[in-house]
C-alpha cells in the first residue's frame, strides 16, 4: 500500500464515516448487540458512542494504524472494553463459536475478499448469534440507471477510496455465506448519490 491509502483515506473516510447524517443509522444497526463483539472494519471508531449497554466488550478488527489512532478519544471514552483484536476480517484469530453477536458497518464494500470475511464472521459466532450490518452495495434491481452509473464508476472508486466497490450485492452475499437474514431495510441514504448511498441495513442469523 502507497502514502495515500494508508494515510490520507483512513482520515478521508474518518471524516466522511463522521457525518451526522450517519449517526441514526448508527444507532440503528447498533441495537440488540450483547455480550462479546466482534466488529470488522472498526475504523476510527464511530459506533463506539452507540454501543448498547448490553456489550461486554469488543473485539475490533482494523488494518490502518491511522484509523485505530483516529479512534483514540473515542476509545478512551467508551462505556465497555475495546482492544484492537485483529487486521484482517479474511482470518479471524479467534476460535470457533468465541462471540455473540457481531457488526460491519460500510466495511463489505473494501475488504478484499468479502465473502471469506463473512465465512470468519460465521465462524467466529457462537450457534443462533447475529451479524449486525449497515453496508452500501449494488442498488436495487428495479433502479437499472443507478446500477449502470454504479458499474462505470466502480473502478474510479476503488481508486480514490482504498478498494472500495459500488457494485457488491450485500444480501446475496450474506445468504450465500450462510447467514438467514431476519431483519432488512433497502434504502437510499439521505444526502448521498444514489450510486453510493444504496444501502442496506439489517441482522442476519448465524444457524
Amino acid at each position: 500500500m502507497g502514502f495515500y491509502v494508508e494515510q490520507v483515506v483512513p482520515r478521508i473516510v474518518d471524516v466522511v464515516c463522521g457525518m451526522k447524517t450517519a449517526a441514526p443509522l448508527r444507532h440503528r444497526v447498533c441495537e440488540g448487540l450483547r455480550g462479546s463483539v466482534v466488529e470488522i472494519g472498526f475504523g476510527s471508531g464511530h459506533n463506539i458512542p452507540f454501543y448498547p449497554a448490553a456489550v461486554a466488550g469488543v473485539a475490533a478488527i482494523e488494518p490502518s494504524g491511522v484509523g485505530w489512532r483516529l479512534a483514540g478519544k473515542r476509545r478512551r471514552a467508551a462505556g465497555v472494553p475495546v482492544r484492537r483484536a485483529g487486521l484482517d476480517g479474511q482470518a479471524l484469530p479467534f476460535g470457533d463459536d468465541s462471540f455473540d453477536t457481531a457488526l460491519s458497518t460500510w466495511t463489505l464494500c473494501t475488504i478484499p475478499d468479502a465473502a471469506a470475511a463473512l465465512r470468519e464472521v460465521r465462524r467466529v459466532l457462537k450457534p443462533g448469534g447475529t451479524l449486525h450490518f449497515v453496508e452500501h452495495g449494488l442498488a436495487p434491481e428495479a433502479d437499472e440507471n443507478v446500477r449502470r452509473w454504479q458499474r462505470r464508476l466502480d473502478p474510479m472508486e476503488q481508486r480514490l477510496f482504498g478498494g472500495c466497490h459500488l457494485t457488491r450485492p450485500i444480501v446475496d452475499m450474506l445468504t450465500t455465506a450462510g447467514f438467514k437474514v431476519k431483519e432488512l431495510d433497502v434504502f437510499y441514504e439521505k444526502g448521498a448519490p444514489k450510486v453510493m448511498g444504496a444501502d442496506s441495513l439489517g441482522v442476519a442469523l448465524s444457524p
